[in-house]
Formats: C-alpha cells, structure tokens, sequence
C-alpha cells in the first residue's frame, strides 16, 4: 500500500472504531511507538509490546468518542489529529483532549507513529 492509502484507511478504521483492523492490516511486526517521555509508556517496540500499551490504555480510560482528522501526507510520513472525550477510570475525571499522530511508512506498512500532546493539567 502506498502512504495515501494507509493514511486513509487508518483515519476511516479509527473512526469507524476499528483499531485492531489498523494493527493487523497497516502496521509492520516490528513497530515502534512513542509517546512523551513522560508517559507512562514513552516507547514501545514490536507489536506485542504495542498492545500491552493499549490494554494499559483500555484499563486506565473509558473513551465516550474519538474523531480523526483527514491525514496530512508527505512522502513516506503523514500526520493526523485525534481528539478524544475520556474518562481517567482511577479518577473519575472526565476530560477531552487533543493530539497530533505523526506516522511513518516503510515497505507498505507503519513502522513508526509518535504522539504529541501535552501533560494533563498543563
């Protein structure tokens, strides 16, 4: 696939709810994942790794809705925003979010997807 496609189809999966589809279908074995380097799982490396970082979010986070920006393509790169309404499960707190998703494709997969997004309460 080329890197317009993945894009696409990672934006209509995501809002469609199917995440797991993006995993299996659009993401290389030996993914890398980044978040802040003050988050709680500021890297993650391979696809096992990955999930347990989404089960940790899954445990952590009730998500009411989640909406995807169209991507913002260049080359082997492309960029979308996420904004979320969530709440912390620990807390209660209910909160909504932004954040900017930057990708990176290689052999018709993705290889690499950083998170930017700025510490709660901040």
């Amino acid at each position: 696939m080329k890197t317009q496609e993945i894009a696409n189809n990672l934006v209509k999966w995501c809002n469609n709810g199917e995440y797991d589809r993006c995993y299996k279908e659009l993401y290389s074995p030996n993914i890398v994942s980044l978040e802040p380097s003050w988050a709680e799982h500021s890297r993650s490396e391979g696809m096992e790794a990955v999930g347990k970082k989404g089960e940790w979010w899954e445990n952590t986070f009730d998500v009411h809705s989640t909406t995807v920006s169209e991507p913002t393509v260049a080359e082997n790169w492309f960029s979308v925003r996420f904004d979320m309404d969530t709440t912390h499960k620990p807390s209660g707190q209910r909160s909504t979010s932004s954040e900017i998703a930057v990708y990176q494709v290689k052999d018709g997969k993705i290889v690499q997807e950083q998170f930017f997004y700025d510490m709660p309460g901040q």
